[in-house]
């Protein structure tokens, strides 16, 4: 089983830094990065997105409104021919102390048993240090990408030097797949 992990802002649509997306309106895919999903899928490669949601117990959004962006983004990746096989989230606060929000690794926890899978060298792709952490802690190999919080990850952590930089989703994938073949 081929599988890809992506986090979701700043990945695959751009980053509202001082406000959530509430609604598909506010969802803006970065360009390429539906296009890349759907390459992967055609490459027999599952997807699946793990993101931080603190929205949602700051008030700012509820579950039903996170989902209904998840359906949002699952569709329209859909209609170009690929497919997002699961949307995990953390809905909680960065002081609530939870397994699950980046960079702990609780949502790769649950990933892993409900796959029944080890991720020691699956892909995590990111646009932050919580995101190459998070990948690092269950043994996926980390890869940023300068688009979201990216550039300024990568900028302001010199020392991950071991973590491969792309500068979006559709390169990452242009460079895999090409190995793949």
């Amino acid at each position: 089983m081929k599988i890809i992990i992506l986090d979701r802002d700043g990945v695959i649509n751009e980053v509202r830094d001082n406000d959530v997306i509430k609604n598909q309106d506010d969802f803006i895919p970065i360009e390429g990065s539906y296009d890349a999903i759907s390459r992967l899928c055609q490459q027999d490669y599952r997807v699946i997105v793990i993101t931080n949601q603190s929205g949602i117990a700051r008030g700012l959004i509820t579950i039903d409104e996170v989902n209904a962006v998840h359906q949002h983004m699952q569709q329209t990746v859909a209609s170009v021919g690929g497919r997002i096989d699961a949307v995990l989230f953390c809905p909680h606060k960065p002081d609530d102390d939870c397994n699950c929000r980046k960079p702990r690794p609780g949502m790769l926890h649950s990933l892993m048993e409900r796959l029944d899978i080890e991720l020691n060298g699956v892909y995590l792709i990111g646009d932050s240090l919580r995101d190459v952490q998070t990948a690092m802690v269950v043994g996926a190999t980390p890869v940023l990408v300068k688009t979201g919080h990216g550039a300024k990850t990568v900028e302001e952590n010199k020392h991950l030097e071991n973590v491969e930089v792309f500068d979006d989703l559709a390169a990452f994938v242009d460079q895999l797949l090409e190995a793949d073949d």
